[in-house]
């Protein structure tokens, strides 16, 4: 699946860290390499211990010398590979931190083109919008069940002061396709683009579908989308221009 992004707003980690955090975990872990090598592979641990009869001084210092050759080395290692392996860590994109649409977009048809947070120019924007030979559907995620609860016909979700009233998310899909489908609708157009209003259900999470809005959960997503019958009035010029249409609000967003 192609994705339509907003590239002047993309975000770019700062160089400078990630290189002095390189160079930082990089140098511990050359200096215990270094220190190792010293006191194992050459003569110095050798110069360093006292030799013949000893007292509690020299003792000591012998316990102290032998100590720092076997942590030092294993502690400069240690503290470098950690820190390296948490810079490369942080690299790379939490899924967290990935948008649905990024989570998503593997397993959708090649042929489906996705724009996340989509402006109507309405206040409010579309989070996730798939365009493509069925026309558009409109994707939404359920709420997490952990924090929502559904009293009677009323959806409320859970905050430091306690339970407030939400929006339906089957009825907030539907009314967000028909938004779309307005949207889409030019005067200039001679044709109505189908749009679909789809929930994505969470893992072991059950909604009930309405008339408007289906409810498909992440596994049968794929099928759906590629269920979906192509809309014959939407020829190739006409789907290019619906796109054209999304590129254009999603860069001036």
């Amino acid at each position: 699946m192609q994705l339509i992004t907003a590239t002047a707003g993309t975000y770019r980690r700062p160089v400078r860290p990630i290189v002095s955090g390189t160079l930082v975990g990089a140098t511990l872990v050359a200096g215990g390499l270094s220190l190792a090598y010293l006191a194992f592979a050459t003569p110095m641990l050798e110069w360093l211990l006292p030799r013949g009869r000893t007292g509690p001084a020299q003792v000591i210092f012998g316990m102290v010398v032998m100590a720092l050759a076997l942590v030092a080395p294993l502690t400069f290692i240690a503290v470098g590979t950690n820190r390296l392996a948490r810079l490369f860590t942080s690299l790379r994109p939490r899924e967290s931190d990935r948008t649905a649409l990024e989570r998503l977009a593997d397993s959708l048809p090649a042929d489906v083109v996705g724009a996340s947070d989509v402006p109507l120019g309405d206040g409010r924007n579309i989070p996730v919008l798939l365009i493509g030979p069925f026309g558009a559907i409109v994707l939404r995620e359920a709420p997490s069940p952990s924090m929502t609860r559904v009293s009677g016909t009323a959806w409320e979700a859970r905050t430091r002061s306690g339970w407030i009233p939400i929006e339906n998310p089957i009825e907030r899909a539907s009314r967000d396709a028909e938004r779309v489908r307005h949207w889409l609708s030019h005067d200039d157009r001679d044709f109505l683009v189908k749009t679909y209003a789809v929930v994505v259900t969470r893992h072991g999470q059950t909604l009930e579908r309405s008339a408007t809005c289906a409810v498909v959960s992440a596994d049968e997503l794929p099928g759906f989308v590629a269920s979906l019958p192509a809309q014959r009035s939407l020829t190739g010029s006409r789907l290019a221009d619906v796109l054209d249409q999304v590129r254009e609000a999603v860069a001036g967003a």
